[in-house]
């Protein structure tokens, strides 16, 4: 490991992209190539897009989707690199889930468990939540999350899916 925070070997992270201001569908895909074209970042594998009831305030519904990428930085770096792209595409936090441009979460790093008080992975609602658990297990249904042991398609499984629907076309 560098100074600057990155790494000589290549870790797989997960994250979950969602949108429900503005053209959601173009901007998941233009937040997909960010990502891709970010240094340390490599793109693995992108789920289908999934339109989902929004979870918190009345508002429009999500598009969520999930990726998989190999980076060569470590989490919280990571992290601040996600909130920068958040911000490039006008993400503003003005209420806890509120309607937002995009959300960019990190979900899982390699098998590792973190819990500080910016930062904490596996992302803590993750299991209880359909909207990023159906896209996830499209893409990494073996992969272990760490804190239940459990299997990303085995953790899908508990929760309710109803409000989850792939976007014809994605």
């Amino acid at each position: 490991m560098s100074k600057t925070g990155t790494l000589t070997k290549g870790v797989i992270a997960a994250i979950a992209l969602g949108s429900n201001i503005g053209d959601s569908q173009e901007i998941l895909e233009a937040a997909i190539a960010t990502l891709a074209n970010t240094p340390g970042i490599f793109l693995q594998a992108k789920s289908q897009w999934y339109q989902t009831k929004a979870i918190g305030p009345p508002q429009p519904d999500y598009l969520n989707g999930c990726a998989l990428v190999k980076i060569f930085m470590l989490p919280h770096l990571l992290l601040e690199t996600l909130l920068g792209i958040e911000q490039k595409f006008g993400r503003v936090r003005q209420q806890q889930w509120g309607p937002r441009t995009l959300d960019l979460d990190l979900l899982l790093y390699d098998d590792l468990i973190i819990d500080t008080p910016t930062l904490q992975i596996p992302h803590p609602r993750m299991r209880e939540r359909a909207f990023v658990l159906v896209p996830l297990a499209e893409i990494a249904p073996n992969w272990v999350e760490p804190v239940s042991g459990c299997v990303i398609k085995d953790l899908v499984k508990e929760v309710n899916c109803s409000d989850v629907h792939l976007l014809m076309g994605s």
